[in-house]
């Protein structure tokens, strides 16, 4: 019997009069994954490959043939490979305390690809409190970033109390940003939310939040403080 499939004129003939059959269609790499998708997506799951959990992937397992097994195979150890690497970078969580003898060990040194935020504070002043407050939020929330924080006295002698709160941000030994005094903060009115954005402006930290939470109504003596401090660089301290 005549291989139908077979590149010939004689095929290709019979082709054009639709005596014939088209020709199969050989599938590529790109063509199994799309039909891996749509299987899945048949089954109701309403997600790709590439959106599901490493339990619905196991879920799904079973709903497909051997001629897909290979390339869901690679797309379950991809995704394992995933989970593995961000949990080998989540290895902080918390504010630490240090001194000044650990800084260049823990800022300096902190590592390839490790962002490290920084508070120089002083007990007794109430925006350091609440700040160290939202930090230990925030450590919690962005695993990846490296938090400390160390009493001004300890780390950095004679270091001026009005330029506390400072917070500094440290990439790879290099200093991106510094937040000086509580201006730069806007005192105690601030949020746990704005201080999250700050810091994610920085690059420090990767947060979801798209755009500037809107800040509530100074009272008039802070703006009137803000207004007459206009021009001064608080980072020139």
């Amino acid at each position: 019997m005549q291989d139908t499939n077979a590149d010939t004129e004689w095929n290709d003939a019979l082709r054009r009069h639709n005596i014939i059959p088209e020709k199969e269609k050989e599938l590529t790499e790109d063509d199994i994954v799309n039909l891996v998708e749509q299987t899945v997506q048949q089954k109701n799951t309403g997600k790709g490959l590439d959106e599901m959990t490493l339990d619905e992937l196991d879920e799904n397992e079973d709903d497909i043939d051997e001629e897909e097994e290979r390339i869901f195979e690679e797309y379950r150890r991809q995704r394992l490979a995933e989970l593995k690497q961000k949990q080998s970078r989540a290895r902080f969580g918390e504010v630490q305390e240090i001194s000044k003898s650990d800084w260049v060990q823990e800022v300096n040194k902190a590592g390839e690809g490790v962002w490290v935020v920084i508070h120089v504070y002083k007990q007794g002043i109430p925006l350091c409190s609440l700040i160290n407050q939202y930090l230990s939020t925030l450590a919690r929330k962005f695993p990846e970033t490296k938090f400390l924080k160390s009493i001004s006295s300890v780390c950095i002698p004679n270091y001026p109390d009005k330029n506390l709160p400072t917070i500094f941000i440290y990439f790879e030994n290099d200093m991106k940003k510094q937040f000086v005094g509580p201006l730069s903060f806007g005192g105690m009115n601030l949020k746990l939310e704005e201080m999250e954005w700050m810091l994610h402006k920085t690059g420090a930290i990767k947060s979801d939040i798209e755009e500037p939470p809107k800040r509530e109504i100074r009272d008039v003596m802070e703006s009137s403080i803000r207004s007459s401090n206009m021009g001064n660089d608080s980072d020139s301290d």
